[in-house]
């Protein structure tokens, strides 16, 4: 197993969207590159993961944190984040709830944090009103308008874009946003997904498009669209998305369309927001992301070796 039989967590949730940060039971990953220390999670220590994230201790929506120390000089904090199928580069919500976390525990203080990830050096700022904003990783548009067959649905039109994670961002559908439509936009951008990966759709380098990312518009005033998101795992993104809102902001600046310094208020299927900004420079665009975190347990996971479910529920 290769790791602790009791596992230090806090959960928190970012704007409806739970994070749950392992801070001591983890294995040992040793030093070099968060990257590198992703691969040897995933590689050699899959199981922590499932164990941590999956039922019957988790669920299919819990991202989890894995507190490192960073190897960028610079950063303060490093992180892995990870889901019930995988891994993730980067995660906004979950970033939010790391901050959050850290502060709950008196580790840091209102102020700039910067945090190693597995893509790059994230900056995250805690302000006196329990706000924080995420200054993401540079973020673009990697393909426009490109076309899909999606079985039982038919063409669909979107965006292909990296905010943190790979996204197909689609505008053009049929569908309303609303949480009482979840089982039908599920179905839908799931279909999407599978046939992005039958058809060889990719973003650079051939790498796979695991989060899809549907438009349309917004609910509540001030707001200026609504998204719904699916993760990974088949799971739907309870937030915003803060590399969703990354990667779309990233496209409406390429269109001409969002500006340096102009706010867009993205509202997430729940009706939560988070506000985006750009920061454009000589090397690309740099979107940050505001929002707020809220702790919800702190606990310790218990791994009997009886248990037949002690590893989690694998697939």
């Amino acid at each position: 197993m290769n790791f602790a039989r009791r596992i230090s967590i806090i959960d928190s949730h970012t704007a409806g969207e739970p994070t749950r940060l392992v801070l001591d039971g983890m294995p040992d990953l040793g030093s070099g590159p968060l990257a590198d220390r992703l691969k040897r999670l995933r590689t050699q220590f899959d199981n922590f993961r499932t164990t941590v994230v999956n039922e019957p201790r988790g669920h299919d929506v819990i991202v989890g944190a894995l507190l490192c120390e960073p190897h960028d000089p610079a950063c303060d904090i490093g992180v892995i984040f990870f889901n019930n199928v995988g891994y993730l580069g980067m995660c906004g919500h979950g970033t939010m709830g790391v901050i959050k976390t850290l502060a709950y525990l008196g580790r840091i203080q209102p102020g700039e944090h910067r945090v190693d990830t597995p893509v790059g050096a994230v900056k995250a700022t805690l302000y006196e009103n329990g706000l924080i904003t995420v200054d993401n990783v540079r973020s673009y548009r990697s393909a426009k308008q490109v076309t899909v067959d999606v079985p039982g649905y038919g063409p669909v039109t979107g965006d292909v874009a990296w905010g943190g994670n790979w996204f197909f961002l689609v505008e053009d559908h049929a569908f309303s946003l609303d949480l009482k439509y979840v089982d039908e936009l599920t179905a839908y951008t799931w279909a999407i997904r599978k046939a992005l990966t039958q058809q060889g759709i990719t973003g650079d380098g051939g790498q796979e498009i695991d989060h899809i990312e549907l438009f349309g518009p917004a609910v509540h005033r001030g707001a200026h669209s609504r998204n719904f998101v699916l993760c990974p795992g088949k799971a739907y993104d309870r937030s915003p998305c803060g590399t969703g809102t990354s990667a779309k902001m990233a496209c409406l600046h390429a269109d001409g369309r969002l500006q340096p310094g102009e706010v867009w208020r993205q509202e997430s299927i729940l009706g939560s927001i988070f506000d985006g900004r750009l920061d454009v420079r000589e090397d690309g665009v740099y979107p940050s992301v505001t929002g707020s975190a809220y702790i919800t347990a702190q606990s310790t996971l218990i791994l009997d070796p009886e248990d037949p479910f002690m590893l989690g529920i694998q697939a």
